[in-house]
C-alpha cells in the first residue's frame, strides 16, 4: 500500500496549526508536501514483502561453484539502515550484521541488505525488526542458523528525555544452530571484531 501523500500532506497542515505556527507562511508552505514525499520513502516497506529479495536462490551442490561447499558461515556486516522509531515517529539508524549458516541453498550477498531495507521502512522498533530479519531469512531458506546483530542510535535517545547523544543500543535474534550460546559468540566475535562488548 503506498503512503496516501495528499492525507499525510494535510495532515502535518493542520498539526503545524495545532503547535500554534502558521502553516501559510514562507519557511513552512511547503513543509506539508515535502513531510508526506519524505514519509512515501521512510515507509516505502509497509506491506512489501522483505522475502521477495530471497526468492532467487543458488543451489550450493548443483550451483555454479559445486567444488567449493560453504563449511561454515556466510557473513555480510556494517548494512547501513535506518528507521523510524513507532513510538516517537523519530528516527534511529545504525548498523546489521547478517550471518547464516547454508543448507543447501544460498542467496546472492545483496538480497541480505535488501531484506533490512524493507523491514526497516516501516515503523519499526530494533527488537522486532532484528527479530523479523531473523525470522525472513530462516524462513527462506533452508538455514540452519541465523544470526542478526543490530547497532543503532536512536533519536528518542539522543535528541529528547534523557539526551544520551553517543548512547547506542544493541540486539541480537538468533535462530537455529545459532541460537546455541558456544556458536554465537564466535560469530558476534567475528561480525564485529570484538569477543566482548565495552562495560
Amino acid at each position: 500500500m503506498a503512503v496516501d501523500r495528499e492525507r499525510v500532506a494535510a495532515l502535518v497542515r493542520e498539526m503545524l496549526d495545532a503547535i500554534g505556527e502558521d502553516p501559510d507562511r514562507p519557511g513552512l508552505k511547503q513543509t506539508p508536501q515535502r513531510v508526506a514525499d519524505t514519509f512515501a520513502e521512510f515507509f516505502a516497506g509497509v506491506g512489501e514483502d522483505p522475502a521477495a529479495a530471497l526468492a532467487h536462490t543458488i543451489s550450493v551442490s548443483r550451483g555454479p561453484a559445486p567444488e567449493t561447499l560453504p563449511s561454515g558461515a556466510v557473513m555480510v556486516r556494517d548494512i547501513r539502515f535506518r528507521s523510524i522509531c513507532e513510538h516517537h515517529l523519530l528516527p534511529f539508524r545504525g548498523r546489521a550484521h547478517i550471518a547464516y549458516l547454508p543448507g543447501e541453498q544460498v542467496v546472492g550477498f545483496g538480497a541480505l541488505p535488501r531484506v533490512v531495507d524493507v523491514l526497516a521502512a516501516r515503523p519499526q522498533v530494533q527488537e522486532r525488526l532484528g527479530e523479523q530479519i531473523a525470522d525472513t531469512i530462516a524462513g527462506a531458506l533452508d538455514a540452519r542458523g541465523v544470526l542478526v546483530i543490530l547497532q543503532a542510535q536512536h533519536e528518542c535517545m539522543t535528541m529528547r528525555g534523557g539526551r544520551q547523544p553517543d548512547a547506542d543500543t544493541l540486539t541480537i535474534a538468533a535462530r537455529g544452530e545459532l541460537s546455541e550460546p558456544a556458536a554465537r559468540a564466535e560469530i558476534i566475535a567475528l561480525l564485529t571484531g570484538r569477543t566482548e562488548w565495552p562495560v
